[in-house]
């Protein structure tokens, strides 16, 4: 039952939408997260790229195996072409593939990041954002706008504002910024996850990174359906020259493990750990669709698996130097 401005409606349980589940790995394991800037230094580039990650890559499937039984470890690799689409699929993921294979690589899932803001007409970042629920500090008064009109987003309580020259006489002392779950000793972070040029909301790179993080751990949802799914690719088939030609998602290894899995690992270079910071932050206050999270503690359960109640704990990184 649910209340409407005219009263009670009453509705079958049955017509509430079903939540369909999806495959699982036990690792989904991320070999970068480049933008086109890294592209557009050349091939030279990319292969420095994979030869800092191919002996973390390593290791990150030795621990999986750690638990004596065979590991179901996918691989996936996300292209930024959100802001800056300069380069064609077509003339950068031959090259991609390419420096991947020099590596010993293999990627089996490749996806474009303005996937992670609409995927195939679903407002994927925009359903995210509905299902913040800020954490408010102890002694908030409320007289900050919600993330939902700012897009701003914090792990803990701002500093009071400014107040005017006339009104500094009755001014209270400065007051630093606190993160609410500190260790003796904060580390508060308030991070942007839109703005808005010319009335148009552009997401965040650290947003669409937790969205991004969302869909590998197989619990992001549209009315019951599983979004960012991967299409499968024709090995040999030619990529097209657009961008939004190619799905969100797509299978290259038709032998891979699933795309989603209840852990993932990342190895990423060193200059992406703010923005996964605020990742971690974004996560932490997204109220997860309750079926999928079901659905996963469940399988879980019954592979005798320990997955952490916390999203953010279920989430690893190795951060390399590299450009």
């Amino acid at each position: 039952m649910t209340e409407t401005g005219s009263g009670a409606v009453f509705r079958e349980t049955t017509a509430e939408p079903r939540t369909q589940a999806v495959p699982l790995a036990h690792v989904s394991l991320e070999l970068g997260h480049l933008s086109m800037e890294d592209f557009e230094a050349g091939p030279e580039r990319l292969r420095e790229h994979f030869a800092r990650v191919r002996p973390w890559a390593d290791t990150a499937r030795t621990v999986a195996a750690a638990g004596g039984r065979g590991p179901r470890v996918s691989t996936c690799f996300l292209v930024d072409e959100y802001c800056t689409p300069s380069a064609t699929p077509a003339a950068l993921l031959p090259v991609l593939l390419a420096e991947a294979e020099r590596a010993g690589l293999v990627i089996d899932y490749l996806a474009r990041e303005s996937g992670c803001a609409v995927a195939d007409g679903v407002p994927v970042a925009e359903g995210v954002g509905a299902r913040l629920v800020e954490s408010p500090p102890p002694g908030s008064d409320g007289s900050r706008p919600p993330v939902g009109q700012t897009g701003w987003l914090s792990n803990g309580r701002r500093t009071p504002g400014t107040r005017t020259v006339a009104a500094m006489a009755d001014a209270a002392d400065w007051q630093p910024p606190a993160e609410t779950t500190a260790r003796r000793h904060s580390v508060f972070l308030d991070a942007e996850l839109w703005d808005a040029p010319g009335g148009r909301r552009v997401w965040s790179c650290s947003f669409l990174a937790a969205v991004w993080q969302l869909a590998r751990l197989g619990l992001l949802r549209h009315f019951g359906e599983p979004v960012l799914q991967p299409v499968p690719w024709t090995a040999g088939e030619d990529f097209p020259d657009d961008w939004d030609a190619l799905p969100p998602v797509i299978r290259l290894n038709p032998s891979a493990a699933p795309f989603s899995a209840y852990r993932t690992c990342s190895v990423l270079p060193s200059r992406f750990l703010p923005v996964e910071h605020a990742v971690r932050v974004v996560l932490d206050q997204v109220d997860v669709e309750p079926h999928a999270l079901a659905q996963v503690s469940e399988r879980a359960l019954g592979e005798g698996l320990a997955v952490p109640e916390e999203i953010p704990d279920r989430i690893s990184y190795v951060f390399h130097e590299g450009p």
